[in-house]
């Protein structure tokens, strides 16, 4: 890698190859900033995370092949009175209204209004302060289209529902609600980012420059991707909106952190070097494999989720993957680019000088080098012990289903969500359609038998027939549980119920075929794939991340124990993690995704310092024996990694300014795992390891 590397840092360190460099990316940068379209266009709320293969997509398709037509985006009218009962004339009012206002996408209402009295009692709670309506928007509409329809509708029903709360809720208020919610929280986000590495970078390093440099990098960088990924977007690629939020995440914090090791060791030389270009080249001689070969450890790891079946994991690949590819190419041109550029002035106030000392032996990470060196052992365990005991929280963890409970409180959806879930009975939240397939249609005793049946299975409040195909080889049912169909209990009865379907049509004396579908079915999907995604990308993960450490350690047992530091850290991070999420902020379950998002994230960006301790470690052994050149590596990367990791952290943070549950905990965690590897393991575990395992050597001349 060195020989391929060496070649381009060396001309991009010359002053034609600095200015050939910088003119390059903004040529691009312009011509795509003006052509291509963002990324931001093709995001999606819609997005189908099961796999095509999974039951109850596939339950899905064969209702839609039985009963077509039938297919639409439900949406429930919400109407409740906190003093009394519902005003049933209003009611009608508000639904007329929005029927004659012909709003784009809005197919049918149920007609309340010209219902009789006990047919309307149906719709109405049995205090009668709440009524839902149910409405179906047209199939496939795109989320623009029905965030506008929803509007509209709360436009038209605010004046006219007199004192009752109005709430648009179901999938089609809940996509509504959900693209407004991320396109604020994405400038949000940005713009967080942006004022807090600025003000990180200024604060540790003092200097108006060294702020700026990195960020100028990232806005090029950011420019780039953005485009790229919409180009991808425009070719067919679907961009699920949490995706975008943490590829922004990623894109900042992976750019700031490699310009940092960029600029340490360009620091470094400046002290040794009147020239910057030459100083520069020097710089990228020794920083710009490992910052490479961080940056593609990273995105290796990214490439593993191709092998996920979730596809929420898998459309992170080509999108995350792309990413770092860009990052990779900036880091080892135009992030030294730029620092050529303003030279010895980007450390401004604080301008290195030929001769200064390169490291204080009083600094902080100079006594912890000596420390470690002397009593690796002490140091060692003590940080080991810690990881693991915070790291056995991980049989405590908790998943949450119910993805309504993850957006914001005051967020319109989830109100009529929790108005419905505390008036109604909770399995009317999400029922259950079970789909019966034969090659021959069935009487009607045979129907009523199935019927029963399925009525009596464990947690099921209701059973009833709910149509009949018109070739008649078809029968739908629709089941309601008498627990939260989002309940952990639920979906274990599901899976129950599910496992058991051919012994539900023998006791039924029923011939045929059960499919089940509906959120309790999506869920209990969700689950078994989930779980068959941890097992195969964190093994994929492991031994992906160790062949490359075997690549550049060239040892054996070297990227051993640099792995199980890692694992340890993102062990002690998911563990530590959830439960300080539920000490300060009340969370006590949280989202299946998590701890694979996490994972990914910590394994890959936790690996990039290890690998800059490690290859300044390898750097310094070849002159000292091997405490002293641990006790230099710490010293000489304790500083920048310090700093990055710091950087880093906050990076991710910003995340839990999202309003988005499982943004907040994934951030949480990782900024968590970052601090922990940054200084627990990087800073002592490892090296303590380094100088347990590793031979020691005498100085060469």
């Amino acid at each position: 890698m060195k020989a391929l590397l060496q070649p381009i840092t060396d001309w991009v360190s010359t002053k034609r190859g600095m200015r050939i460099t910088l003119i390059s990316w903004f040529v691009v940068a312009m011509l795509l900033g003006g052509l291509a379209p963002s990324a931001s266009e093709y995001k999606t709320t819609g997005f189908q995370s099961l796999p095509d293969n999974a039951k109850s997509v596939i339950a899905n398709q064969k209702i839609e092949e039985y009963f077509p037509g039938d297919g639409s985006t439900p949406a429930l009218f919400v109407f409740h009175s906190e003093s009394g009962t519902v005003d049933a004339a209003a009611i009608t009012e508000v639904l007329n209204a929005i029927e004659s206002a012909d709003i784009p996408g809005l197919k049918e209402v149920v007609p309340f209004g010209q219902l009789p009295p006990q047919a309307q009692a149906a719709f109405l709670s049995e205090s009668g302060s709440t009524a839902v309506i149910p409405a179906n928007l047209e199939a496939d509409l795109d989320n623009e289209t029905i965030r506008d329809a929803v509007d509209r509708m709360n436009e038209i029903a605010e004046p006219l529902a007199k004192d009752m709360i109005f709430r648009v809720t179901g999938p089609a208020g809940i996509a509504g609600d959900t693209l407004k919610l991320f396109s604020r929280a994405d400038i949000v986000l940005l713009l967080v980012t942006v004022v807090l590495i600025l003000v990180l970078l200024i604060v540790i390093y003092r200097s108006p420059l060294l702020a700026l440099i990195p960020l100028l990098a990232t806005a090029f960088v950011y420019e780039v991707v953005v485009k790229v990924v919409g180009l991808m977007g425009q070719a067919g690629l679907e961009i699920n909106n949490s995706t975008l939020s943490i590829m922004s995440i990623l894109l900042f914090a992976a750019t700031v952190d490699y310009s940092l090791f960029v600029f340490s060791r360009f620091r470094e030389e400046l002290k040794k070097h009147e020239s910057k270009f030459e100083a520069m080249k020097i710089a990228m001689r020794g920083a710009g494999e490992p910052v490479f070969f961080s940056g593609g450890t990273v995105l290796a790891a990214m490439l593993v989720l191709f092998f996920a079946d979730f596809r929420d994991y898998q459309n992170f690949a080509p999108i995350f993957a792309t990413t770092m590819f860009i990052i990779m190419l900036a880091s080892v041109t135009l992030v030294p680019a730029l620092f050529a550029l303003f030279g010895r002035k980007s450390f401004w106030p604080k301008v290195p000088k030929v001769g200064e000392p390169i490291m204080k032996e009083s600094s902080a990470w100079s006594r912890i080098g000596r420390f470690v060196s002397r009593k690796p052992g002490l140091a060692g365990g003590i940080v080991a012990l810690l990881l693991i005991v915070s790291s056995l929280n991980v049989f405590n963890l908790q998943y949450e289903f119910d993805t309504v409970k993850s957006f914001p409180a005051d967020m319109p959806s989830r109100e009529g969500y929790e108005i419905v879930e505390a008036n109604f009975d909770k399995g009317d939240l999400a029922p259950t359609t079970v789909l019966l397939e034969s090659s021959q249609s069935w009487s009607e005793t045979e129907l009523e038998s199935l019927r029963a049946v399925l009525g009596q299975q464990p947690h099921i409040a209701s059973a009833r027939l709910s149509g009949i195909s018109e070739n008649g080889l078809a029968a739908k049912f629709s089941l309601s549980f008498d627990i939260s169909p989002y309940s952990l209990e639920a979906i274990d009865a599901f899976d129950q119920m599910r496992d058991n379907a051919d012994a539900i049509l023998q006791e039924a004396g029923v011939s045929g075929q059960l499919h089940f579908a509906g959120e309790t079915a999506s869920q209990a999907d969700e689950r078994i794939v989930n779980d068959r995604d941890i097992i195969v990308i964190v093994l994929l993960e492991t031994v992906l991340i160790l062949l490359l450490l075997f690549v550049l350690t060239r040892s054996f047992k070297m990227p051993v124990y640099m792995m199980a530091t890692i694992l340890l850290s993102f062990l002690s991070a998911l563990g530590l993690g959830t439960w300080l999420t539920d000490i300060l902020f009340d969370i006590e379950a949280i989202s299946t995704r998590v701890p694979i998002y996490a994972f990914v994230f910590l394994v890959a960006l936790g690996i990039d310092y290890n690998i800059m301790l490690v290859s300044r470690f390898q750097e310094e052994r070849k002159h000292h024996p091997v405490r002293k050149a641990v006790e230099i590596a710490v010293s000489r990367t304790g500083g920048v990694i310090s700093s990055a990791g710091l950087i880093l952290a906050a990076t991710f943070a910003v995340l839990m300014t999202q309003p988005i549950a499982v943004l907040f905990v994934f951030g949480f965690i990782v900024a968590l795992g970052i601090l922990l590897d940054t200084f627990l393991v990087r800073g002592v575990l490892l090296p303590a390891l380094i100088i347990f395992f590793e031979k020691d050597k005498p100085a060469k001349a």
